[in-house]
Order: structure tokens, then sequence, then C-alpha cells
């Protein structure tokens, strides 16, 4: 089989020292690079850098966040603690858990970190928005921000609800979309002379036209008398609400939906609620009952919307880069780092919160109000000086959605089983939630067969 000059024990030998050298190198650039990053704490302080690893050189342990998924986070924080060290996508990071942590980092924007954006979005963006900026302007532009038209908008997302909810001609229209859509609305009503109707705005067919507003175009618009699309930052931050947005309300609006086909019977005190407030009334929503005075006033509705994002919130956590050295959890953050605050954790492990894992509106009840024990065992959006300017909105489009479809609509899943769930980039169903829906009327018969719905599908 070999050639007479063939020497096995010498070949095998020569495997054998290229083996050991190979691991004896990959072994000292391991050790190097830990000792590369260890050299980067501040000599000024005593306190050591959190525990973890730096995994391999220069990938760090990119790999292993994409592969572990959630489990990266879980599994780390039970071997290192609430703070622990790491490197992910070329940058050293501190992976950030618990309360009392998360609210150091939250308020201590503008001195001790500074909100961090990847180039492509602060690009999107413009320079010009809140996200992007920081110190005093990014305070006064906080400060002259203005809603009412957001309020305004949101009433006419209520009436394509019904319209959608009850077939018509919007048969199979992907609700995940109003959000995106409601925004790109308040944007195109700033440049139309004609404004354009809320069934226009909400069909299905313009889902492209309001997804053109970020990407160049010379194409003409569809919309009588506005002017083409294109790629130039709003000055007041329209834009920005569809970016912020679209995501994070399909994502709280899909895991609303599913949870509610989870538990009829907090459905069925959403519909007991809304008939003792007068707001349904022989199934029909009573004219005029939903001013924003009555909606406020529904808290079993309130409790739904929390626990929704309590268990399921859209946004995993924020990034902030560290602008002096700080301690946290007894380790110095060193300066120039990069940390992560993470908001699903937090919930999961918050000691406030009694059997994480179930579905229970009730926790936020009056007798028990388990939020209430401590401001940042609870951050769905955040905190501090940069805490979600959509909050209210995101709630308000939730509680809408939510009344809709307890009044005017039966729903079941249109599948055997609900899908499995995944955590990037934002909450959502592995491939959509499939729902039919049936429209209901006055009498609570149905008036039309199903309607196929894909909910979630697009993030």
């Amino acid at each position: 089989l070999f050639p007479p000059s063939f020497d096995l024990v010498s070949a095998l030998a020569t495997l054998a020292a290229c083996l050991v050298s190979l691991t004896l190198l990959l072994a000292v650039s391991q050790q190097l690079w830990q000792l590369r990053w260890a050299a980067t704490r501040d000599k000024t302080c005593k306190l050591p850098i959190p525990k973890g690893s730096m995994g391999f050189p220069l990938i760090g342990e990119t790999f292993h966040w994409l592969l572990q998924g959630s489990c990266f986070q879980s599994s780390r924080r039970e071997k290192y603690g609430n703070v622990f060290k790491t490197h992910l996508l070329g940058r050293p990071l501190v992976r950030v858990t618990g309360a009392e942590n998360v609210r150091k980092i939250l308020m201590g924007e503008h001195h001790l970190v500074s909100t961090e954006w990847p180039r492509s979005t602060r690009m999107l963006l413009g320079p010009n928005t809140v996200a992007n900026s920081i110190g005093d302007i990014h305070r006064h532009k906080r400060k002259v921000r203005r809603t009412p038209r957001v309020t305004a908008g949101c009433v006419g997302v209520r009436g394509g609800l019904r319209t959608g909810a009850v077939g018509g001609a919007w048969g199979h229209y992907e609700a995940p979309h109003l959000a995106f859509q409601l925004a790109a609305s308040l944007e195109l009503s700033k440049t139309c002379r004609q404004k354009p109707s809320v069934r226009m705005l909400l069909s299905r067919g313009n889902t492209q036209r309001f997804r053109a507003l970020f990407t160049p175009t010379d194409a003409p618009s569809s919309f009588p008398g506005c002017p083409p699309f294109s790629l130039i930052p709003s000055q007041d931050g329209t834009l920005e609400l569809i970016f912020a947005a679209y995501a994070t309300t399909a994502s709280a609006s899909t895991s609303l939906i599913m949870q509610l086909l989870k538990h009829p019977r907090v459905l069925e005190k959403l519909r007991e609620e809304l008939r003792s407030k007068g707001i349904l009334h022989n199934g029909c929503i009573c004219e005029g009952s939903l001013r924003l005075d009555n909606i406020s006033g529904l808290h079993y509705l309130d409790c739904v919307i929390k626990e929704v994002l309590r268990l399921f919130t859209p946004i995993s956590g924020g990034y902030r880069t560290v602008l002096q050295t700080f301690e946290l959890d007894g380790f110095q953050i060193p300066k120039g780092w990069s940390v992560m605050y993470s908001i699903r954790d937090t919930h999961d492990t918050a000691p406030v919160f009694k059997d994480v894992d179930v579905f229970d509106p009730d926790r936020f009840g009056q007798g028990r109000s388990e939020d209430k024990e401590g401001r940042f065992h609870y951050l769905p959006f955040g905190g501090g000086v940069r805490t979600c300017l959509g909050k209210h909105l995101a709630k308000l489009f939730l509680k809408a959605l939510a009344i809709e479809l307890a009044s005017t609509s039966r729903f079941e899943l249109a599948t055997r089983t609900f899908p499995k769930i995944t955590l990037v980039p934002v909450v959502h169903p592995v491939d959509g939630l499939k729902v039919k829906f049936f429209g209901l009327d006055s009498n609570q018969n149905e008036i039309l067969t199903g309607t196929d719905v894909m909910l979630g599908a697009t993030v």
C-alpha cells in the first residue's frame, strides 16, 4: 500500500507534532486574546472587570450567540451572574440583568453612557432625530415633540380594524402592518394636498408604497396630490416613528392575539368589562363610547396589555457605549466598552413577579399590583431620559385592537398547534400565526365565512 521509502512511524510523528503545535498555538492565542481585553481595565479603578469569556480571537462568542439564541444569555447568567462580559460582533460587551443594574444604566444616560445605534440606522433616520441626538439637543427634542396627530390617527386605525374584521374588500389584510401604515399616513398627510382616506391608507395594496418611504425613487406617487417618495429624513421624526413602531407593534399585536386564543377566559372577562362600562351593548360598540377617558377606565384591559408586554416584550434590550468607567454590581465597566441592558431577562428574573412563565393579567390588578414594587422590575418601554416616546400610542393601539377583536369578531387558530416562538430580531412566531376571523352582527351571529389572516410573519 505504501512506497518502499514511506516511513509510517515518521509520518505519524510528524502529524502528532503538527497537532501539538496547532493546539499550543490556539492555546497561546486564546490567552493573548483574554489578556488583550483584561488590559483594557481602568487602572485607576480597583474593581475587577466582570466575569465571563471573550470567546475566540477576533470572532469572540458571536457564533455561540447565533447558534444558542436566547439560551446564550440565560446560560451565561447562571454561570457568571447578572453582569458578565463577552465579545459579540467585533466589540467587547457587558450584558446586564436586574432592576438595580438596569436602573443605573438607564439613569446614567449622557454622563455614564450614551446611546449606540448601528451606522446604517443612523444614516436611515438622519442626524435630526431623537434617537441620534445626545445631551442637551436630545433633551430639547424630547420636550418639543408634539403628538396630537398621533392621537387623531389612532381613531382612524380603529375604523379600519372594524371594516377589515368583517371582511369587505380586505379579506386577507395583514394586521401587523397597521402601525407602520399609521405612521406613514402621518408623513403623507403633511405633504399631500388631498389627505389620503383611512380606507386608502389601510388597504393591503398600499403596503409596498408605504415601504417606499425607505427607498429612494423617482416614480410618481400613487396618491393624488402627493409628491414622489424619497429617503429625505423627516424633520419631526415621523420616519423615526415608522422605524420604531413597525416590528415592535406587529410583535405585540401578534402576542396579544395568541394569548387571547390560548386563554378564552381572559377574552370573556374583557367582554364583560366592555359591557359593564357601556362600551359593548347587544354585540355592538356604542356610538361615541370609545373616548380616551373611557378606554383609560378599562382596568382589566390595561392588565392584559401589561401582561402581554411583560411576558412577550418585543425588544430584548438596548445598547449603550460607556463614556466613563463606573461601578456595577461590584465590577468596573471600562470606558469605551458596550453595555447591553436586558429587558426580557429582567422581567423573567424579577423577584416581584410570581410564576413568571404564566400568563396572568390579574397580577397587575389592584389586589396584587406586582409592577408597583419596583420601577425597573417592569420596563417594556425602557426608562430614563430615553423612555420610548411612542409608549402611550403603542398601548392605545393594542387596547383598540383588543376592543375591536373582543367586540365584533370571533377568531380561532387556523392550524392544529400554535407555532414556535423566536426572539430575534423581535418576539414573533416562526412562519407566522395563522388565524381565522369571523365577523359578527349585532346578535353575535357570524355574517361571513372565515377570513384567514397571517400575523407576525413579516418582522
